[in-house]
């Protein structure tokens, strides 16, 4: 019997939809406009074996409702709209797809900086009104240093890309194994010290109990007057009525971000009206080619469990499944 593999999303890139066929596989679809009631109702309903977890959330509802549920890949790295508990309860394995848009990430956390720094939002939209506003005042970024909290695929690759234009990097990240090689950047010890050296700070961690309102008040206080905040990690590490707070009095220069609180970004949300804030959909990830890469790694994740050859357990974020 072919497996059926849900994907919680419209579509699939084809290069991982093309591997899924490959194995004969159905494949079921959430249709735009649906949520995570109508995953639920549809895993009650259909014998799904696998679920390949875009953004909606998959609830513990959901995996409850589906007896047939063997294993569970997200198409990215963020398991924060997966119920990884509950599958956990289940010994159902949840995986990711390290590193697969690591680059694409990368790309727009620099296209952030870059763009809050010398208020290119704001100048286009001025042009566009038909006024020559020239702002002469944006930042010059080598010689500032850069904070990273967290230091994975996409933070290593920034700290490069930096490093190259002449800013310093320093690195906050308390899972960091103590020999880690740091390609030029100065590992701190503690959060509050990177935080008071950091003319621009960059978020690279996932949205857990720990990092959640991670960056609040009392952190933001802490960074140098006129700073950039960066986010292309999860919109909840930040207190957000605090950064507007910080961004409103000017202590923070601008912000870039690829994530918010609550998306999409609601209509009354004072962001909008803040001229020292770029803001994109949470696309950071979203390149064709990137798209392309995490879909196929999400195919080789479930049908590689299916099929009994399980993939790398580096990939797994609940490991303890298998001591069952």
């Amino acid at each position: 019997m072919p497996y059926t593999i849900l994907v919680t999303a419209p579509r699939l890139a084809p290069a991982g939809l093309e591997l899924l066929r490959a194995a004969g596989a159905r494949v079921l679809y959430v249709d735009a406009g649906q949520g995570p009631a109508d995953i639920e109702r549809l895993m009650a309903s259909e014998p799904v074996d696998a679920v390949i977890s875009r953004t909606l959330d998959l609830s513990a509802a959901a995996i409850a409702a589906c007896p047939s549920l063997k294993v569970i890949s997200k198409h990215g790295v963020g398991v924060s709209n997966i119920d990884v508990a509950a599958a956990t309860a289940r010994n159902i394995p949840v995986y990711v797809t390290p590193g697969a848009n690591a680059q694409s990430v990368t790309e727009m956390t620099l296209g952030l900086m870059f763009a809050a720094a010398r208020k290119v939002s704001w100048m286009d939209r001025e042009i566009r009104q038909g006024r020559w506003s020239r702002a002469q005042d944006g930042l010059e970024l080598s010689g500032r240093t850069l904070g990273l909290v967290g230091f994975g695929q996409v933070a290593r690759r920034v700290s490069q890309a930096c490093q190259a234009i002449g800013m310093s990097v320093v690195v906050y990240d308390p899972l960091l194994p103590a020999d880690a090689a740091l390609e030029g950047a100065q590992r701190i010890a503690d959060l509050p010290t990177l935080l008071a050296r950091s003319h621009v700070l960059s978020l690279h961690v996932p949205l857990t109990a720990q990092t959640r309102n991670l960056i609040a008040a009392e952190q933001l206080a802490l960074l140098p007057e006129g700073a950039l905040l960066i986010n292309t990690a999860r919109g909840e590490v930040v207190d957000e009525p605090a950064l507007i707070q910080a961004l409103s009095s000017g202590h923070l220069y601008a912000a870039g971000l690829d994530t918010m609180a609550v998306e999409p970004l609601p209509a009354n949300s004072p962001l909008l009206h803040l001229d020292n804030v770029v803001l994109t959909p949470h696309v950071g990830g979203s390149t064709p080619a990137a798209l392309a890469a995490m879909a196929v790694g999400a195919a080789r994740n479930v049908l590689g469990f299916l099929d009994g050859t399980p993939p790398d357990a580096r990939a797994c974020v609940n490991p303890q499944v298998f001591d069952h």
